[in-house]
């Protein structure tokens, strides 16, 4: 049994120190051949974070060829939650309060396509004109927005996560499947691109469909709107295999 994608996947990334930070804390994964791409911020702030977004990128670089969609979903937990625990270890052995650092990651295999995250970097989905937020932020804003107190997730820190690697000996992640379909367009990004960029914005730059493209204009809108924070966008772009061969015979 093969997990290769259906599909054919295109994709591009860039990020960005912005204009206050003096090093880059997130990290950013693309491998359209294998069906996987990451997003992963350093939480801001605290130590050694560009060390720990890089040990969940490269954790995830490392997974095996997985041969279903559940058996990618699973390495990918079990790998994450192998650098939880080096993470926990190492801010110990540093004497430093936590190493950590958010993730979000979007899988490929076969017609399936899956989310997999823990913090507040984000999935979108750009489909025929209309934009999706695909993951819902582990953070107190979220939380209480959730439980409809409105008012006090307004007034909440945005930046006041609930759940990252790293953050504490125990990590859940979520995850939601998702069915790709022809021309289906998804942005992977850190809160330093979600927060100065609306999602009007985002849409009119993914409506081109060029990933190439897209990925560094996010990077300059979001600073261009006053963003500080590091930023990193990965844009996957996904065509269906099937319908090309579909259209290219005129006997179908």
């Amino acid at each position: 049994m093969s997990c290769d994608s259906e599909f054919h996947w295109t994709s591009a990334a860039c990020t960005d120190v912005g204009p206050v930070r003096s090093r880059n804390e997130d990290a950013w994964l693309a491998l359209p051949q294998r069906g996987l791409w990451a997003v992963a911020d350093g939480m801001g702030g605290h130590a050694f974070g560009d060390l720990a977004s890089r040990a969940v990128v490269d954790a995830l670089a490392a997974l095996p060829p997985p041969a279903s969609m559940a058996e990618f979903i699973a390495s990918a937990r079990e790998r994450l939650i192998q650098v939880n625990a080096t993470l926990r270890v190492d801010a110990a052995a540093r004497h430093v309060p936590v190493m950590g650092s958010t993730v979000v990651a979007l899988l490929a295999c076969g017609r399936e396509a899956a989310c997999l995250w823990a913090g507040d970097s984000r999935i979108y989905l750009y489909r025929q004109g209309r934009l999706q937020q695909l993951t819902r932020d582990h953070s107190q804003a979220e939380e209480l927005r959730a439980r409809g107190a409105e008012a006090a997730a307004a007034a909440a820190s945005p930046n006041m996560i609930t759940r990252a690697v790293g953050a504490a000996d125990m990590i859940e992640f979520d995850v939601v499947p998702c069915a790709p379909r022809d021309g289906d367009v998804f942005l992977l990004c850190s809160d330093g691109l979600s927060n100065p960029v609306d999602e009007a914005a985002m849409s009119r730059v993914l409506a081109g469909g060029d990933c190439a493209q897209a990925a560094p204009e996010l990077i300059a809108l979001a600073l261009a709107n006053g963003g500080r924070d590091n930023v990193t966008a990965v844009v996957a772009r996904a065509e269906d295999l099937a319908a090309d061969r579909t259209m290219l015979n005129p006997a179908l």
